[in-house]
C-alpha cells in the first residue's frame, strides 16, 4: 500500500509539474519558444519538451512549424470556454439572449474578461446577421470593438493598461484615423461610455458594422460580463437609446439587478 501510494502521489505531482507549462502559456501575451517556457515553468528545455510533446497529442498545445513557437491549442480553449460558460452570470444570460435576440432582431453575443482580454464565449446568430468573421473564444480589441471599450470603461485602470498601451501604439502606427491615438483620447471615449450606459462601433472594427456593447454588474459592482449586438449599418440601428441600444441596455441591467447588483 505504502509503493502504491507513491505511485499515486508521484502521477499527480507530475501533472502539477505539467501543469505548469500549461499555466505559463496562460499568461504569456503570445506564443513561446521552448526556452521561454521551460524558464517561466522552472524546469529544464528537455524535461519541459517531453511534457509539451504529451499536450500536444492531446490538443492542449500546438506548435508552429515555422517559428517553432508553441501556443495553447484547441482542447485548452474548449476547457477555458466550458469554464467560463458556468459562471453564474454568463449562465443566466445564456437564458435570455434568445429572446433579446427576438427583440432587437439581430446577433447577440456574450463576453467576459480573459486573461487576454474581452473574450466571446457565447453566440446567437440572428437570421438576417451578415458575415462578421468572429468566433467562439475570439479575443477583442480594446479600441476599436464595442466589447473591448465597454471592459475598458468598467475595469481598473491598471488592469488594462498594458493591453490600451500595445494597442495605442499600433492605432499610432498604422495612422488610425478613426481611433484614439493617445490614452487622453481613449479615456475621454471611455467616459462617453460610462456617461450613455454602453459602448459603440460604427464601421471601426469591421467595414459596414455597428455595434453596441452594454455592462452586466455583479453584487460588489463589479463587471462580471459584456453583452454585444451587432448588424449591417444598413439596418441596424445606431442611435444611443434607440430601437437597438436601449433594450441591450435594459437586459444587461435587469441581469446586473438578478447578480445582486444595486442591492437588488
Amino acid at each position: 500500500m505504502d509503493e502504491t501510494a507513491k505511485k499515486e502521489r508521484a502521477g499527480i505531482q507530475s501533472v502539477e509539474v505539467g501543469f505548469a507549462l500549461l499555466d505559463a502559456l496562460a499568461r504569456a501575451r503570445g506564443p513561446q519558444m521552448l526556452k521561454e517556457l521551460a524558464a517561466a515553468a522552472a524546469m529544464s528545455a528537455a524535461k519541459a519538451h517531453r511534457y509539451l510533446v504529451s499536450f500536444q497529442r492531446m490538443g492542449l498545445v500546438v506548435q508552429d512549424s515555422r517559428s517553432t513557437r508553441y501556443d495553447l491549442g484547441p482542447a485548452a480553449l474548449r476547457l477555458g470556454l466550458a469554464a467560463l460558460s458556468r459562471v453564474d452570470g454568463v449562465r443566466l444570460a445564456r437564458e435570455r439572449v434568445q429572446p433579446l435576440m427576438d427583440a432587437i432582431g439581430h446577433t447577440v453575443a456574450l463576453a467576459v474578461w480573459g486573461n487576454r482580454g474581452p473574450t466571446i464565449v457565447h453566440w446567437e446568430e440572428s437570421p438576417q446577421a451578415v458575415t462578421a468573421n468572429l468566433r467562439l473564444g475570439d479575443v477583442m480589441p480594446l479600441l476599436s470593438s464595442a466589447t473591448g471599450r465597454c471592459f475598458a470603461a468598467h475595469l481598473p485602470r491598471e488592469a488594462i493598461a498594458p493591453l490600451v498601451d500595445g494597442e495605442l501604439a499600433l492605432a499610432r502606427r498604422q495612422n488610425r484615423g478613426d481611433l484614439p491615438a493617445t490614452r487622453q483620447a481613449f479615456d475621454a471615449l471611455l467616459r462617453e461610455v460610462r456617461a450613455q450606459g454602453s459602448a459603440r462601433v460604427v464601421d471601426t472594427l469591421l467595414p459596414g458594422i455597428v455595434a453596441f456593447c452594454a455592462p452586466v454588474f455583479d453584487a460588489d459592482g463589479r463587471i462580471v460580463l459584456g453583452i454585444t449586438t451587432l448588424g449591417s449599418v444598413a439596418t441596424f440601428d445606431p442611435a444611443w437609446g434607440g430601437t437597438v441600444d436601449a433594450p441591450l441596455r435594459a437586459a444587461a441591467a435587469r441581469l446586473s439587478h438578478d447578480l445582486g447588483h444595486g442591492g437588488g
